[in-house]
This record gives structure tokens, C-alpha cells and sequence, in this order.
């Protein structure tokens, strides 16, 4: 697989700082291409969100530059995807005891992805979510939100929960919750693109449109797909979004 990305994060029209934070790191192995992804989306009504989520970045980019290597040696998704979930873990036990010190409340969602060769293992907490788009528009991560929850129970309509006062209320976040739990998915990556967001990105722009502006056949070069992206972003600031927007676009061919 050969993997183009961009990224873009803007601090939106309402935010005095950007709370999100993003990671890109590519590279070539014998197994040909691998690329990481991540968002982290800093908890906009927690103080010192983007503390939260810039540690975690910096956890995550070390991890790569240090840790990836030896794992390549005998390559299992499963394992890496099982050691991301204990590391965030340990960062949410880290995060919470320094908020504890500090006191204050601080905490980030998680969202990351990593391409080796033909495969990708994909790590997730909180509502920050990862796309593919290849014929149409798929989310692959589920959001751990009280609506998402109450949709799945039948108690919410997705309609009802676009506007319902609760729908930016996580279940859990990296170091403002007891445990964490992160979602855990590997699967073989296919031609297409991958999206991973904020929530700031999607609340006021529709499935339709998305797949619309980043569907693979518009993807033609890099300089594109970052038009294409940053059209997106002004798009959903027109409309009003109070969030700071994050997104990495990837197209794997």
C-alpha cells in the first residue's frame, strides 16, 4: 500500500486555544509503507485540555520512533492493538494523578491508526472517530457518548440526538475518567481514503457531503485533498461551529 496524507487542525471561530492535537509519522520498512495517524481532541470544558492531548501525542510519536521497530520484527496487529490499549491506559492513570496534583480536570479523546503494509490496527476512546471511504462512507469506530449509547438502546433517534443538549457528553476520555476501556479494530486497509476527525469537523456537515468532497476519484494529489479538507473546515465555521476542528485525510492506493 502507498499512503498520501494531510492534515489540518484549525482553533475555530469561538476557542481562545486549540485543544486538539494531531500526529502524522511515515515511514518505509520491508514490508513496504507504514503510516500513523492520531486525534486527540483536548475536553473543551476541562481546563488544560490541550496539556491531555499533547501528552498523549508525544506518548504515541515516541512509541513509533522506539517501540514500532522491534514489533515489526514479528509482526502482530492484535499484540500492537492490545499494547495501545495498556498504554492508554497508563496515560489515563498519568494524566488524572497530575490533574489530582495540579487540581484541575483534564482529558482528551484518542483516535489513532496505523498502516503496516496490507493491514491496520486502529485504537479509540471517546468520540473522535476514523471514516473509510471507498464506494460510500463507512464509520468504523463507535462513539462512546451517551447518545451513541442511547441510539443503540432505542431510547434516542439519531435525528433527535443531532440536537440533543447531552451529545457532547463522552462515557469516557483519557485522563478524566476511573478506567478506560479503548476500542480495539484490526482489519486489512483497502484502496480508498481514511478520515480521522474531531467531532468539532462533522457535527455540521453531513455523511453526504464528506464522502462528496473526499471520495478517492477526487483525491487526484496532495494539493487536492488539503483544498479539499480545508473547504470542509470553512464549510463547517460558516455553519456556526463553536469546536476546534482537527482532521487527517489519508488516501491509500
Amino acid at each position: 500500500m502507498h499512503f498520501t496524507a494531510v492534515a489540518c487542525t484549525d482553533i475555530g471561530i469561538s476557542k481562545d486555544t486549540n485543544q486538539d492535537s494531531v500526529l502524522m509519522k511515515h515511514a518505509q520498512c520491508s514490508m513496504g509503507q507504514i503510516f500513523l495517524g492520531v486525534v486527540c481532541d483536548g475536553m473543551g470544558g476541562l481546563s488544560k485540555g490541550e496539556i491531555a492531548s499533547a501528552t498523549v501525542i508525544q506518548e504515541f510519536s515516541k512509541w513509533f520512533d522506539q517501540e514500532l521497530p522491534y514489533e515489526l520484527e514479528n509482526l502482530d496487529m492484535y499484540v500492537i492493538g492490545g499494547k495501545w490499549s495498556l498504554k492508554l491506559k497508563e496515560l489515563n492513570v498519568k494524566i488524572l494523578e497530575y490533574g489530582q496534583k495540579e487540581n484541575i480536570k483534564l482529558g482528551t479523546t484518542f483516535t489513532g491508526i496505523l498502516f503496516v503494509g496490507n493491514q491496520y490496527v486502529i485504537a479509540h476512546v471517546g468520540d473522535t472517530r476514523v471514516y473509510y471511504i471507498g464506494s460510500r462512507i463507512q464509520q468504523l469506530t463507535t462513539d462512546q457518548t451517551f447518545v451513541a449509547r442511547e441510539i443503540s438502546r432505542g431510547t434516542l433517534t439519531p435525528a433527535q440526538a443531532k440536537t440533543d443538549k447531552r451529545r457532547n457528553m463522552l462515557l469516557q476520555c483519557v485522563g478524566a475518567s476511573e478506567k478506560v476501556e479503548p476500542q480495539i479494530i484490526v482489519g486489512n486497509s483497502q484502496r480508498g481514503a481514511y478520515i480521522l476527525c474531531s467531532d468539532g469537523f462533522r457535527h455540521e456537515i453531513s455523511d453526504y457531503e464528506i464522502y462528496e468532497a473526499l471520495n478517492p476519484e477526487v483525491l487526484t494529489n496532495k494539493m487536492k485533498m488539503n483544498c479539499q479538507v480545508e473547504y470542509l473546515i470553512e464549510e463547517v465555521k460558516k455553519r456556526q461551529e463553536q469546536d476546534n476542528i482537527s482532521v487527517i485525510l489519508i488516501k491509500t492506493e
